[in-house]
């Protein structure tokens, strides 16, 4: 069976580059996304059985839209594709519906091995990564801090930190500005803060921003 493959990836020269992996295995490239949004919409009008992603788009970064695909198509396997020594953010990707990870220099093997163990329904996970800290985010609690926050509480609390405003925010994540507003209380609630600025220096702390 022909697995249908979306390529979410800002860089065109790394597009072609897995385009030409990929070429010589039963898999077809029926996509590609230079940034996160495209890769929403794309999996959205072509619903692939895997989505290479990058973390690091414009637009909207790669966890975010792993997790709006996710929502919308929970069946659309998700295997992000990083570099070295990030392992904060590939494990919040993981959080976030991600089905697994590997590293962008992997050769071809590497890469046939992931997206079939994806498409069997197996977490693939390669290595950068320590087991601890996978299980404790695929479990739901944050190693870096704020373990009580949920996923979407985190991503509110990143952008409240960077400065953007409640519709902002809610145009930014496609939600309701009600809901954004629910969410900056329960994120005060939970970590008994109290205003933007104390959430900022918790966020930047926790290293939920650079």
């Amino acid at each position: 069976m022909t697995v249908r493959i979306l390529i979410a990836e800002d860089q065109q020269l790394v597009r072609q580059g897995l385009v030409a992996l990929l070429a010589v295995d039963d898999v077809t490239v029926v996509a590609e996304a230079e940034d996160g949004k495209g890769a929403v919409e794309m999996a959205r009008a072509f619903m692939p059985d895997v989505v290479l992603m990058d973390l690091s788009m414009p637009e909207l970064d790669g966890v975010e839209a792993t997790r709006r695909i996710k929502t919308v198509a929970p069946q659309i396997k998700v295997l992000v594709l990083t570099v070295a020594n990030c392992e904060r953010r590939v494990a919040e990707a993981l959080a976030a519906g991600a089905d697994g990870y590997a590293l962008k220099k992997l050769g071809h093997g590497e890469l046939m091995a992931a997206i079939n163990a994806v498409c069997a329904g197996k977490t693939y996970l390669g290595p950068g990564l320590s087991e601890q800290l996978v299980k404790e985010y695929l479990e739901g609690n944050d190693a870096m801090g704020g373990g009580s926050l949920t996923g979407r509480e985190r991503e509110v609390l990143r952008l409240i930190a960077q400065g953007l405003k409640n519709r902002e925010i809610a145009d930014e994540l496609g939600i309701a500005i009600k809901t954004v507003e629910t969410h900056r209380t329960k994120i005060m609630q939970k970590l008994d803060l109290h205003n933007s600025a104390e959430l900022a220096a918790y966020a930047i702390r926790r290293g939920l921003i650079e």
